[in-house]
């Protein structure tokens, strides 16, 4: 599957500031599949190491002299590896600290030979007490899951993608007809997610059931790193936490709240659940700010905050909505149809890398999301489940804080009028 980290892999390669680079993700959003197919067409040779396997662990148990590891790699797997033209691939790496504490090596004395290291739960996994991190030391990469883009490039829908692109550059409505097959395409997006085993399987199928299932093992692995890599004391209450996130998301909250975790529950009792789970990266906190002037990290408030679920997939099949509701459109859903899209949207706007925050005044407006573009100007986005004419705290906010321009998401067409720009639902991953 086409996926945009390749370019990213790309630009690595040919840095002349390259050094060993860290490519960090949650489980299943593809790591592993992304390197190998990135190493088989741009190197000569790979020599893949997976550390799953604890004989492989034992490479690095005695030295981190790069000469003395190229050796053993080298002879572990049997083939030749040349300066530049052979890609070395360290997988899970956080079931073996050392290698990726030797990569601080590697970028001192041995910086001609292109590494690779991937990892789960890199954040939660690794001791920072026993084991030093290569701060400074290597490049870092993120792997989100597939955007709504490398979806419908996934389904053969490239030539729609591209007029996706088209019409949000030059503010044009989409014609009816593709506006009207593309919310369909988003609808779909809902249900399947952006976990690649799950858009694969869709692909192949279109058998909604399967990849249900798929998505349910997907999340018990999931639960199953909440004990594995976790403190004992905190094992429940990260499942607690995590539980409740979807949960949340259908109330009319401007914050998560504690209390909804379990009854009289603080945050001095699940701060470090939530601290564990965006570390793992399977969800993200987007903090509310208290006023919107930059730098916009300064003025968050680190007790209100909203949490979204890394993969709109998972979401929906942890708490067991079916496929029909969600493409129907059915009003049981009502109440959970503004936390569904906001999270989705969330998701396409992390893969550009932005960081998301929320403002709302008191009986005044809220704000579901405000980033800061590539020129620096700060951009509020509001978003909505369905077509809406009315935008009551979008004008309030523009109002109060006189933005450059201002971004509106929902099924209505492209467009741009009186400063804020439209755009539907299925083209977020533009922004």
């Amino acid at each position: 599957m086409f996926r945009k980290i390749t370019a990213e892999l790309l630009n690595w390669k040919s840095s002349q500031y390259r050094k060993p680079l860290i490519l960090q993700g949650a489980r299943q959003v593809g790591k592993t599949y992304s390197v190998l197919e990135f190493g088989r067409e741009n190197y000569e040779n790979m020599v893949y190491i997976n550390f799953e396997d604890k004989e492989t662990r034992k490479i690095f148990d005695e030295s981190m002299n790069p000469d003395v590891l190229i050796q053993k790699l080298s002879r572990f797997a049997r083939k030749t590896i040349t300066k530049a033209n052979t890609l070395i691939f360290l997988d899970e790496v956080q079931l073996c600290p050392p290698a990726l504490t030797s990569l601080k090596y590697f970028c001192e004395f041995a910086p001609e030979y292109h590494v690779i290291v991937a990892g789960s739960l890199l954040g939660v996994a690794v001791s920072r007490d026993e084991y030093s991190f290569p701060v400074g030391k290597v490049n870092m990469l993120t792997l989100y899951p597939m955007d709504m883009e490398e979806f419908l490039i996934a389904n053969n829908d490239s030539e729609l993608a591209d007029k996706i692109r088209r019409c949000f550059e030059n503010n044009t409505p989409m014609d009816s007809f593709y506006h009207s097959e593309l919310l369909t395409q988003y609808l779909r997006y809902l249900v399947v997610g952006g976990l690649p085993e799950c858009a694969a399987k869709f692909v192949e199928t279109k058998n909604f059931d399967l990849i249900r299932a798929t998505q349910k093992d997907i999340l018990a692995s999931y639960l199953n790193d909440m004990s594995k890599y976790n403190n004992k004391n905190e094992i429940k209450k990260t499942r607690l936490a995590y539980s409740s996130i979807t949960t949340q998301l259908s109330k009319k909250n401007t914050r998560f709240q504690y209390k909804l975790v379990k009854s009289g529950g603080r945050a001095s009792e699940f701060e470090n659940a939530i601290e564990w789970l965006v570390l793992a990266g399977i969800v993200t906190r987007v903090y509310n700010l208290d006023t919107v002037k930059k730098p916009l990290d300064n003025y968050k408030n680190i007790d209100s905050f909203k949490v979204f679920i890394s993969d709109i997939g998972l979401l929906c099949a942890n708490k067991n909505i079916i496929a029909e509701d969600i493409l129907y459109g059915s009003d049981d859903l009502n109440d959970f149809k503004g936390g569904m899209t906001e999270n989705y949207v969330c998701q396409q706007l992390n893969r550009n890398g932005h960081i998301c925050y929320s403002w709302h005044s008191e009986g005044i407006a809220e704000m579901d999301f405000i980033i800061q573009d590539a020129n620096g100007k700060l951009i509020p986005i509001e978003v909505k489940s369905a077509a809406n004419r009315q935008a009551k705290s979008l004008a309030a906010y523009i109002k109060k804080f006189n933005p450059e321009y201002a971004i509106k998401i929902s099924a209505n067409n492209f467009g741009f009028e009186n400063g804020i720009k439209t755009i539907p639902l299925y083209a977020a991953f533009c922004i």
